[in-house]
């Protein structure tokens, strides 16, 4: 295994995943506790090809989930004990217990209502805002899995969705052109929505 330098301290090394040339990561996060989770998928989009990956400060790598179609937007409660996540092909967002920082009880939080769900994010107080790809719009749930609000987009296709800004209330949301044959004129872009509860600061690896 090659090494990789860590801000945090000595080297640590960095696993290999896989040897497999229509394989590639494509989304991921970081727990409270700083694993890193990443999912892959396949460039042809194999159903169940990829897997979402879990990596520990000190270069472990776990599978924890094997079969993956488009693994996307993970995040996790403010306390910790839930986490959220998408499989794209999947069309809905589930969500896992955390129990002694480990991802257990994987079962379904809401319906995307036929759109391709991709990136999320959960606000400091739990709320989770899901990016609707080809429905061109971010949905905001409560933990209860509420629809709590709507943004629509003037663009089909929205990846992904995140709070930041100086006092965390700016919801950055990108989108993209990819495939279309007539792409909107701001299909691509990236689109900042001022919104009342503000993000948590973003979890880091910790190796």
């Amino acid at each position: 295994m090659a090494l990789a330098s860590s801000p945090f301290g000595d080297p640590v090394a960095e696993p290999a995943f896989w040897d497999d040339s229509n394989l590639r990561f494509n989304e991921g996060g970081c727990d409270p506790w700083g694993n890193l989770y990443c999912g892959s998928m396949a460039y042809d989009r194999t159903e169940g090809a990829g897997q979402l990956f879990r990596v520990s400060p000190s270069g472990e790598k776990t599978v924890v989930l094997p079969h993956v179609s488009t693994s996307n937007g993970i995040a996790f409660s403010p306390d910790g004990t839930l986490a959220y996540y998408n499989d794209t092909k999947l069309r809905q967002t589930d969500v896992f217990d955390v129990i002694d920082k480990r991802l257990i009880n994987r079962r379904p939080f809401a319906s995307s209502d036929g759109a391709s769900n991709d990136g999320l994010t959960v606000d400091s107080e739990g709320n989770i805002w899901v990016a609707m790809n080809r429905h061109g719009k971010v949905r905001l749930y409560s933990p209860d899995a509420e629809i709590l609000t709507e943004i629509q987009l003037p663009v089909q296709l929205v990846t992904a969705c995140t709070l930041g800004g100086p006092d965390m209330r700016t919801l950055f949301i990108t989108t993209s052109r990819e495939n279309l044959e007539d792409p909107e004129p701001e299909a691509g872009a990236v689109f900042a929505v001022e919104v009342d509860v503000p993000g948590m600061p973003v979890a880091e690896y910790g190796g």
